[in-house]
């Protein structure tokens, strides 16, 4: 990767940081009317309607973390139907007195703009198609729109190299829905986003006994040409993200990596094909924003770059998992009632071994669902604890990645304690650095909003970036940030499942939080916030079912 590359996205990193002084660009207010539709759809293609899955008390939200029963079938129309709707479908309305409905969604968005678009590749299936194809997802619709169809040779060729039963989501980003609202900094959030669905699609496969692995094997040329969004032009094209591979099998049981080479024949059967169906126009204007497309540029995955990756193998030496009891929540359940708190109460608390429980899920990375990611943990948390139960309010570390454990003792403030929290399990990384009350500390850095104050707890997603980038390459960038998304996920459910509500807080003063900690330079970077605690409930907004279903 040239050095010009790298310090594309280094200015880019560094362009996009919030001061107290001065935000990162953007216009500066919501031009409503160009505001983006939310929804894409592909005019003129043919939808098949999915089904509409009730509830099912199985498996537990638990379960899925010591394995549920592995599907042992390829799936079908309902558990294709289960996929989606438990992964990228609206999960409710919302409705304000005197105003217009807006839409919630499984999978969480930067200010619920939703620029990731979600595409089925899967052979034929009774009920969905008789013929291998290429479907979009439509989430207003809980319907795939057919795009292409594929020989059955290219998808026997394609297929061969997967596990038995596999079927394959793929996932693009619309920059211009994030930009409209966020100007220049979109590209970021945008990512956030892709990785909080590529967790969304990990845990409704897992309910349905299948494991996740993203296919590193394939470059963005090729997905986009697999898609067909290669053919999208302008501001509202989709930018291809990543490709998923998912198929039975329970978390437990250790299946190879799915290495896929895509077959030139499909290739050419692709660049020779029409697909089906006319994006939809999104607004009516646009404000371009040249900085997003030169990051994309420089951080698209070449064949080269992909094929220089080789992760080094990652298993989790955590065990703490097993010291807690199954509390028999429906896994499906709490995936469809996340929502993203808007306030917190600031008076919630937790005890300490349900903060330590939720500590150890986010740093099990070598099981689910952090296997749906290659190689070793990027990101560390550091962490603003304001109400814990017999635990001292201050800032602790939780290290992800044992190995970063000597970099960041000496990147850090010399002054900081690296004690072990009292009860704390012997297998979990985590260090108190300084008892103090950080409420003010953490409403400050996140952008004075209160909510990182009035919770449970806040915190910064810490990422070795400038060693990440001069290992892999400037592709590696948004990998950074899925993995950030997927950890954002992760804490999503562990607080639905405590009862308790979170939120993502993309809002931050960068270098403020830089400083807090100590950290100089860009070996180590904080890319993206989050909070947990007792949310405040709007009682004036009515919800509505997502689906009018007879």
């Amino acid at each position: 990767m040239s050095s010009e590359t790298l310090q594309t996205v280094i200015g880019y990193h560094q362009q996009t940081k919030h001061h107290p002084n001065h935000y990162a660009r953007s216009l500066g207010y919501l031009d409503w009317a160009t505001q983006p539709d939310p929804f894409r759809r592909f005019d003129g293609a043919e939808q098949v309607p999915l089904d509409h899955p009730p509830l099912s008390p199985e498996p537990t939200y638990d379960e899925l973390f010591t394995g549920p029963a592995a599907c042992d079938e390829a799936l079908d129309r309902p558990a294709i139907s289960r996929l989606f709707y438990d992964s990228l479908a609206l999960s409710a309305w919302k409705q304000a007195p005197g105003s217009g409905r807006w839409s919630l969604r499984v999978n969480p968005s930067s200010g619920a703009l939703h620029p990731t678009e979600g595409y089925l590749v899967v052979d034929a299936i009774e009920g969905i198609g008789d013929r291998p194809a290429v479907y979009h997802y439509s989430p207003m619709t809980h319907a795939l729109e057919r795009r292409v169809t594929l020989g059955g040779e290219h998808w026997d060729r394609l297929s061969s190299q997967l596990p038995t039963g596999t079927v394959l989501v793929a996932l693009t980003s619309i920059y211009w829905r994030e930009s409209w609202k966020y100007g220049e900094r979109a590209f970021r959030y945008c990512h956030h986003d892709v990785g909080h669905a590529i967790g969304a699609v990990t845990v409704a496969a897992a309910t349905l006994g299948c494991q996740t692995r993203l296919v590193t094997s394939v470059d963005d040329d090729q997905l986009a040409a697999l898609l067909g969004t290669d053919r999208q032009q302008g501001i509202e094209a989709e930018h291809p993200d990543c490709l998923l591979a998912v198929f039975p099998g329970s978390p437990s049981s250790r299946i190879p990596w799915p290495t896929v080479d895509m077959p030139s024949s499909l290739l050419q059967h692709l660049a020779s094909c029409d697909f089906a169906g006319t994006p939809n126009r999104l607004s009516s204007n646009h404000q371009p924003w040249p900085v997003i497309d030169q990051v994309a540029e420089a951080t698209r995955a070449s064949a080269r770059s992909i094929t220089a990756y080789r992760p080094p193998a990652w298993q989790s030496p955590m065990a703490t998992l097993d010291a807690w009891p199954d509390r028999s929540l429906p896994a499906q359940q709490i995936i469809r009632q996340r929502r993203s708190a808007v306030d917190m109460d600031g008076r919630t608390s937790m005890t300490r071994d349900a903060f330590y429980r939720l500590l150890a899920r986010v740093c099990h990375r070598g099981g689910f669902p952090f296997a749906v990611l290659p190689g070793p943990p990027n990101i560390s948390l550091a962490m603003f604890v304001h109400r814990v139960d017999d635990l001292s309010p201050g800032l602790y570390l939780l290290v992800r990645n044992p190995q970063h454990e000597p970099a960041l003792r000496q990147a850090v403030k010399g002054e900081f304690r690296w004690q072990r929290p009292p009860g704390c399990p012997d297998d979990l990384p985590l260090w108190c650095l300084v008892q103090t009350d950080c409420r003010q500390a953490a409403q400050t850095i996140s952008c004075h909003q209160s909510i990182a104050s009035e919770g449970i707890f806040a915190l910064g997603m810490i990422a070795d970036l400038e060693a990440s980038l001069q290992q892999h390459g400037s592709w590696f960038y948004p990998r950074l940030f899925w993995e950030t998304g997927l950890i954002g996920q992760l804490l999503y459910l562990e607080a639905e499942a405590a009862g308790i509500r979170g939120t993502g807080i993309g809002c931050f003063f960068d270098d403020i939080m830089h400083e807090l900690l100590g950290l100089t330079g860009l070996g180590w970077q904080s890319l993206y916030h989050f909070t947990v605690g007792g949310p405040v409930e709007d009682l004036r907004l009515q919800t509505l079912p997502p689906y009018a279903v007879d």
